[in-house]
């Protein structure tokens, strides 16, 4: 239960999407979603999905930790799924009960919003489990440095997104240990959700809340003893370069819109 929820948790290891330059991972992977998004049927969606298994190859990631990445995340699936099924209507109804009716083209719709939205989340994941934190906090602090010149906080952005990434496995791994001390006790968690709500409520969330604010508290003594006073006059150790790689990258990237355009048309 400890390890079931890794989004945002780097995979050590030396592939080609290992090596890419942090920003071009960034860029890619947002360009990914713009594809996705593009994509208007499920044929040009398994042009996608090939292309982002074939990353996950590339990269030489476990699929089951890929999937145990998304699994909480898969909510947002979900939700987006079941609202096209009960909005979206057309085609042959086939139920119907009161104001409830669901459709062939609100099936269709969900899959495939569903479907979209899953891919989604495995490009983005593809660039966490690639990509340290502190380079996704980099990468995303030299994205925004023009806009530094219009007062626009970047390094702060960046650092906070870089702590929410670092932060999210710690506690998904607070929750599973709060939760197992609970049950250690004889705490009867898995009662039906309207008895046992507020005792679940008491149990875990405040506990897990607790322990947030807990490491806040830590990490801005941490940050006060080290003098921190944002990003002036920062250096770094190892500067961001681009590399060839990074270019056969964004070719491929751009071979894999071409599909998905070639697609729509000929659909």
């Amino acid at each position: 239960m400890i390890n079931a929820f890794s989004f945002g948790s780097y995979l050590p290891g030396d592939s080609p999407l290992h090596r890419m330059d942090p920003r071009a991972k960034l860029v890619l992977g947002c360009a990914f979603i713009i594809i996705a998004l593009v994509a208007q049927d499920f044929v040009s969606l398994a042009v996608c999905a090939v292309f982002a298994l074939a990353f996950f190859l590339i990269a030489r990631l476990p699929a089951g930790k890929a999937l145990r990445s998304i699994g909480p995340l898969a909510l947002i699936a979900v939700v987006a799924a079941v609202l096209n099924l009960f909005v979206v209507q057309g085609g042959a109804v086939l139920i119907e009960w009161g104001f409830v009716r669901v459709s062939e083209a609100g099936v269709r719709q969900c899959l495939f919003v569903a479907a979209r939205v899953l891919l989604m989340m495995f490009a983005m994941t593809l660039v966490t489990m690639t990509t340290p934190t502190l380079d996704i906090s980099e990468a995303t602090e030299s994205l925004m440095r023009p806009l530094a010149r219009f007062g626009f906080p970047a390094h702060e952005i960046a650092m906070i997104m870089g702590i929410a990434l670092r932060f999210l496995p710690q506690f998904a791994q607070e929750f599973a240990i709060i939760y197992q001390a609970q049950v250690s006790r004889g705490a009867k968690l898995a009662e039906s959700p309207r008895r046992g709500a507020l005792r679940m409520l008491s149990s875990l969330m405040v506990p897990l809340f607790t322990s947030a604010f807990r490491h806040a508290e830590t990490l801005s003594l941490a940050m006060d003893a080290r003098c921190y006073h944002g990003g002036t006059g920062r250096t770094r150790l190892r500067p961001l370069r681009y590399a060839p790689r990074d270019a056969v990258a964004c070719a491929v990237m751009a071979l894999m819109l071409a599909c998905v355009l070639a697609v729509n048309v000929l659909a």
